[in-house]
């Protein structure tokens, strides 16, 4: 998943439609789901929350979210999970924090970005796999 995100990242999509769409990809989500990963793009358009992990946050609550057969409690035990992960190495999910000290355009901030794509995947496959979902 990690690689066919970065590849998506590096030919346009965003953060939040890489992780997304990688996620499409192997089944995990509907393809309806890339079309609303699209406003959780660069913070939301305002550098808030981290396009990828927002985007791994909504395949999280695709999967395991409130429905006619479940109660939603998973989701919100992974979607904490996720953020105490992602918090180990960044503290932070903040795009604006995350990607401070970069002109939001660079190169140099697109590779940081990158990096953020990967982690999130690392991280929502390891979930997916303690959760017996085979990734």
């Amino acid at each position: 998943m990690k690689n066919n995100a970065v590849k998506y990242f590096k030919s346009g999509y965003s953060c939040s439609e890489s992780v997304v769409q990688a996620a499409i990809d192997k089944g995990y989500a509907p393809k309806e789901l890339l079309s609303v990963a699209t406003s959780f793009s660069g913070g939301m358009g305002v550098r808030c929350l981290c396009g990828a992990v927002a985007g791994a946050q909504l395949v999280i609550g695709t999967m395991f979210g409130k429905n006619e057969e479940r109660d939603g409690m998973k989701a919100r035990a992974l979607a904490k999970q996720f953020n105490e992960k992602f918090a180990e190495k960044h503290k932070v999910n903040c795009c604006k924090v995350l990607s401070a000290g970069y002109d939001f355009h660079s190169p140099e901030r697109k590779n940081h970005c990158c990096s953020m794509v990967e982690e999130c995947c690392d991280i929502l496959e390891n979930l997916l796999k303690e959760n017996m979902v085979e990734v």
